[in-house]
């Protein structure tokens, strides 16, 4: 009797849902379009998290020194931040070499050339490249050459960097933050449409209700075909929002590649699929069972 009780509600549940055509499909588009928010916001944040980390994985501390600092002093120099527990390893460029290098870059700058001939002396210091074995730790790097106060040391650059790090972070925040004001809008919207539908189905099947009423009808077996209509709104949402990320997914990998190589999105999409479908059947069907639930307690009195 359990099970046929069941069976019938879902098949009530269905008509119900074909029955009010035009409001389902409204209620869908809408749910569609809040679990499309929500899933750009998983890949922003799976993007961000990856531009961040390639961001901090190739920043290192370049330690500048002064012209006539001599050789000895910034090869001592070097010795002692080796010694530090949370350096990876450091590379000394003396002025010579940095000279070659910034020839061999400029090679085909006919002017830059000209000028360092008519300058007619190295103009480039020397410097220490420090790589840490954790981003986070090079603010400890470069407090405790702070720290240190080494006369010979002119500049140090990595508070630049680390700047740039943390503006782009702060950007990432805002726009996380402001699709995540968008979902929960969007959600609100979701489940008022929602509500209404289900409002609107317990109006028209008023003489329905009644004659269940009349016939002994269980509260839940006359309370249980919304329930499941609210089901199919999610379920469908989820479907159509699964659809519509897939090949779009796919057509977005090969451009976003371009721009950032280290992320490619379409595999990340496949890699996260069933946690990815989870969350939009999840979501798209807890917001229609809520929504159901309130137009129930609210409209239907049983």
């Amino acid at each position: 009797m359990f099970f046929t009780n069941i069976q019938r509600i879902t098949r009530s549940g269905f008509v119900g849902f074909k029955r009010n055509g035009w409001l389902s499909t409204a209620t869908i588009l809408v749910m569609v379009l809040m679990l499309f928010v929500i899933g750009n916001l998983i890949f922003m944040g799976a993007l961000a998290g990856v531009i961040l980390a390639s961001f901090e994985s190739k920043v290192d501390i370049s330690v500048y020194f002064l012209p006539d600092a001599p050789e000895e002093t910034i090869v001592s120099i070097k010795n002692e931040v080796e010694t530090l527990p949370d350096v990876r390893d450091v590379a000394y460029i003396s002025r010579d070499q940095a000279l070659e290098i910034f020839r061999a870059r400029h090679s085909t700058n006919q002017l830059i050339t000209a000028a360092l001939e008519e300058i007619g002396e190295n103009p480039l210091q020397a410097s220490i490249n420090i790589r840490a074995k954790n981003p986070s730790r090079y603010a400890a790097i470069s407090d405790f050459l702070l720290n240190k106060n080494y006369k010979e040391i002119d500049k140090i650059n990595y508070f630049e960097n680390q700047q740039v790090i943390d503006r782009m972070g702060a950007i990432f925040k805002t726009i996380r933050g402001s699709g995540a004001f968008l979902a929960f809008f969007l959600t609100f919207i979701t489940i008022l449409v929602t509500f209404n539908t289900i409002r609107l189905a317990i109006y028209t099947m008023r003489e329905e209700i009644g004659i269940m009423r009349l016939v002994g009808a269980t509260k839940w077996f006359i309370r249980g075909p919304f329930v499941v209509s609210g089901i199919l709104y999610g379920a469908a949402a989820a479907l159509i929002t699964l659809m519509i990320f897939f090949p779009l997914v796919w057509l977005i990998s090969p451009r976003l590649a371009i721009l950032v190589p280290e992320f490619n999105i379409f595999q990340y999409f496949l890699n996260n699929l069933f946690a990815f479908s989870l969350l939009l059947f999840g979501g798209g069907i807890t917001i229609g069972v809520i929504s159901s639930l309130i137009a129930i307690r609210r409209y239907l009195q049983v």
